[in-house]
């Protein structure tokens, strides 16, 4: 088993280059299946997550090479079953994208429920009612569910939340039904805009994206191509957090600033400076860090994903602090961790309460899921002792080498292999 090991840091500076957008990449290489050729995505990071959409993707005949430059090649030419796993679909959330894109050209899809985090259950209400008004049955079992189409139809879809999920998945399914699809209330994440775009470069017929409107007019075919993924604005928002946790300057490289616009505002209001160009983003510890009041909300608004890792940055703002999650209201087992590391925070229905400025010690702590793990190496960097994180694989699943990105601004951080009972000889001197 492996853990983490984080030391009390010194200021932090240099930057980082940000990889690929994990939740992009994910419905990007499901959206490949609607193509009739070969396809070559840019920039997809290579992290578990992936790798078990490759496996999945595998069983059913689609092809996927990785070259050593990190372009990914995915030929969905000899895609031959449509019927997953069920134990393995289910232990990943986003296998439902599958079903959007496979629907319209095979016409039966079976898939294991969705799992992935366990912070909270994934509703797929949405989805099923966008589908089922194109012409989809759905027949439910114990452990998988199958839906049907003899033929897709377009329709006019109102979603009664704001999802990006079933916004994706819908509209991969009105890609290559017949006549148009509205999508009203959508979803309008840049990851939403990003598999329109693939699509749209593949031959589809989306407009919209972006705008809580979207229209498809479906096409008879989809050719291949070249393109090249968002960059990860979850990744990026911690590292701009971690300037305000441990002190000094970090720049982000190779992003879309535009796609930071909530979370740069209310660092700044939190008390740090931040500039940038059209590429990159700097933040600047100015030693001070004010209270705050954070609301997520989908985007535009203050993203789920990045309400752990400002918690961690919460807890040394003097005063009080407030952070509704109204998306997910149970995502909050990173903050019993922080209370086990020495922080004031209390619970109720989906709000955290922080009494900011207290020391932070060393602990024991365990990541539940990928943002819980950053919220706590952020901790981490701030406490004073030695913080062990364990449930790694949790952090891998979205990180490639977390590692070693925080070691290249100057972190204590390693790797521990427990069963060894000692620290990786390659990063032991990161951590003495």
């Amino acid at each position: 088993m492996k853990a983490i090991k984080v030391e009390q840091s010194a200021p932090l500076h240099g930057s980082v280059k940000i990889p690929g957008s994990k939740n992009s990449s994910l419905a990007l290489i499901a959206a490949v299946c609607l193509a009739d050729e070969a396809v070559t995505l840019q920039g997809i990071p290579n992290i578990a997550d992936l790798r078990v959409i490759y496996e999945l993707g595998g069983e059913i005949g689609l092809k996927v090479e990785r070259d050593l430059a990190g372009s990914m090649t995915v030929d969905p030419r000899n895609i031959q079953s449509t019927s997953f796993d069920p134990a393995k679909s289910s232990a990943f959330r986003t296998a439902y994208y599958f079903v959007g894109s496979l629907l319209a050209k095979f016409g039966k899809v079976t898939v294991g429920y969705p799992g992935g985090d366990d912070f909270v259950s994934r509703p797929m209400d949405q989805h099923i009612k966008a589908l089922k008004m194109m012409g989809a049955t759905f027949t439910f079992f114990d452990r998988h569910y199958t839906v049907e189409a003899k033929e897709l139809r377009g329709a006019t879809v109102y979603f009664d939340t704001i999802t990006s999920g079933a916004t994706i998945n819908a509209m991969m399914a009105a890609v290559r039904a017949k006549g148009s699809t509205l999508l009203l209330n959508a979803a309008r994440d840049p990851e939403v805009t990003d598999t329109a775009n693939l699509l749209n470069h593949l031959g589809a017929k989306i407009t919209g994206a972006g705008t809580d409107t979207i229209r498809i007019e479906g096409v008879a075919t989809l050719h291949g191509g070249t393109y090249a993924v968002i960059p990860d604005r979850l990744i990026a928002g911690a590292f701009l957090m971690a300037a305000g946790v441990a002190g000094g300057s970090i720049t982000v490289q190779d992003v879309i600033p535009e796609h930071l616009s909530s979370c740069v505002a209310k660092l700044r209001e939190i008390g740090l400076e931040i500039e940038g160009d059209d590429h990159s983003l700097t933040a600047h510890s100015t030693g001070i860090l004010r209270a705050t009041r954070v609301r997520t909300a989908m985007y535009p608004g203050f993203a789920t994903d990045l309400q752990q890792p400002l918690t961690a940055l919460l807890t040394q703002a003097q005063g009080k602090s407030i952070v509704a999650d109204r998306i997910y209201p149970s995502r909050f087992n990173h903050a019993h961790q922080l209370v086990r590391m020495g922080a004031d925070i209390k619970l109720r229905s989906g709000v955290a309460f922080i009494k900011g400025g207290k020391p932070l010690h060393g602990a024991l702590v365990h990541a539940s899921d990928v943002r819980a793990g950053i919220c706590l190496i952020l901790a981490g960097l701030r406490a004073e002792g030695t913080t062990t994180i364990a449930g790694v694989q949790h952090i891998e699943r979205g990180y490639e080498d977390v590692v070693a990105s925080f070691r290249s601004l100057g972190a204590s951080i390693g790797m521990f292999h427990s069963d060894s009972d000692r620290i990786d000889n390659r990063r032991r001197s990161s951590i003495t």
